[in-house]
């Protein structure tokens, strides 16, 4: 449960300005000698043209703070100014941004006016108990007949489609988008093109497709702070709708590149790199993400569909093996497939649903392995 909105306001209130001194510039990070804030704090850094730029504390020493920035604008100098900022722990979501693409803070990119709302959700999100959770118990029609006949998904389901590059994840994520009823559709781009972003927001969805979504986005050239925050913020908005009781679809595109950006902060942080030279920091962040997602007893659910770019045909990086364990079922596709002209390129026998078996009935999931087996044979 959230706390009142009187009581966010007098805790975003800083009584004692609390300051320090930047001592160290890198290319990916800033040190600073202050202020004291704690791992995850906000923290606004002077710059030679007199303005501020947002930071995030990623590290905490004795003497010193690390800070990754959050905006690029004009460069900082040895000795500029770091304030703390108020704790951002809530975050404006609600119906206010249905319709509207924002960037990871919820400030308007599609050139329309200002979002007003009363409603905050916890950037971070709620705990929630696993015996709060519930099983998927409703089919998820998607209109793509190899995933509802063969790979059978439910409402509240967490699934990865996992590819090489060029070989379609994009363009499935965004005939999803068309094609799934939900009553509100997040859809979050980390780390994609800016080309991209456009494409899927304005020419992949109607204006009744946009009326019931929202578009959270961070693209490649922004730094990696701010990619991580917009696949914070997306799950923000969808876990609002989904404490009023509405079935959210999530799309995320990619968790490879929002891996890449949490290795990038990690790196920053001073953490030991392990396989790949992914941080720590990564393997236990992403787990976190796929947790918010889901259906609960109370009502409401999160069905969340996540792009996973391979770095080959063989799917076998240590992101995607993590995801895989951490999904309740993965959808693969097939260059071969894709070279064939054959879209969306599903490789149905290397798929799988984790509660198709749950979901649909026992003649309906005969026909679906007599269909995989001959798909397998041949």
């Amino acid at each position: 449960m959230t706390s009142h909105p009187f009581l966010r306001r007098l805790d975003a209130i800083e009584l004692v300005r609390r300051m320090g001194r930047i001592t160290r510039i890198l290319p990916t990070y800033l040190e600073a000698d202050g202020p004291g804030v704690p791992r995850g704090a906000l923290c606004r850094v002077e710059t030679t043209d007199g303005a501020a730029i947002l930071a995030e504390v990623v590290a905490v020493q004795r003497d010193s703070v690390v800070l990754v920035p959050l905006e690029e604008r004009a460069p900082s100098f040895v000795g500029a100014c770091v304030t703390a900022a108020p704790m951002a722990e809530y975050v404006p979501v609600g119906d206010a941004f249905l319709g509207r693409a924002v960037d990871a803070f919820g400030r308007p990119i599609d050139g329309k006016g200002a979002i007003q709302t009363e409603e905050h959700g916890r950037l971070q999100g709620e705990p929630v108990s696993p015996l709060e959770r519930s099983t998927p118990s409703r089919v998820l029609e998607t209109g793509v007949r190899a995933i509802d006949t063969l790979l059978t998904l439910g409402h509240g389901q967490r699934v990865g489609v996992f590819a090489a590059a060029g070989v379609g994840k994009t363009s499935l994520l965004g005939q999803l988008a068309r094609q799934v009823k939900a009553d509100r559709c997040v859809i979050c781009l980390v780390g994609e093109r800016g080309r991209e972003v456009e494409a899927l927001w304005r020419s992949s969805l109607s204006e009744g497709d946009r009326a019931r979504s929202t578009l959270v986005a961070a693209t490649s050239d922004q730094p990696a702070a701010q990619r991580v925050r917009a696949a914070d913020y997306a799950l923000a908005l969808a876990e609002q709708w989904r404490r009023e009781g509405l079935h959210v679809l999530l799309l995320l595109d990619s968790a490879t590149r929002l891996a890449m950006a949490l290795r990038e902060v990690g790196l920053a942080a001073g953490e030991p790199p392990t396989v790949r030279a992914y941080t720590p920091g990564v393997f236990a962040a992403i787990p976190k993400l796929v947790e918010r997602c889901g259906a609960l007893h109370a009502g409401g659910s999160i069905t969340a569909l996540m792009t996973v770019l391979c770095e080959t045909d063989d799917t076998d990086d240590p992101i995607a093996e993590m995801m895989k364990s951490l999904l309740d079922g993965h959808i693969v596709l097939s260059r071969t497939l894709a070279e064939q002209g054959h879209f969306p390129a599903i490789d149905a026998p290397r798929s799988i649903s984790r509660l198709a078996r749950g979901l649909t009935t026992p003649a309906e999931r005969r026909d679906a392995d007599r269909a995989l087996g001959q798909l397998s044979a041949y």
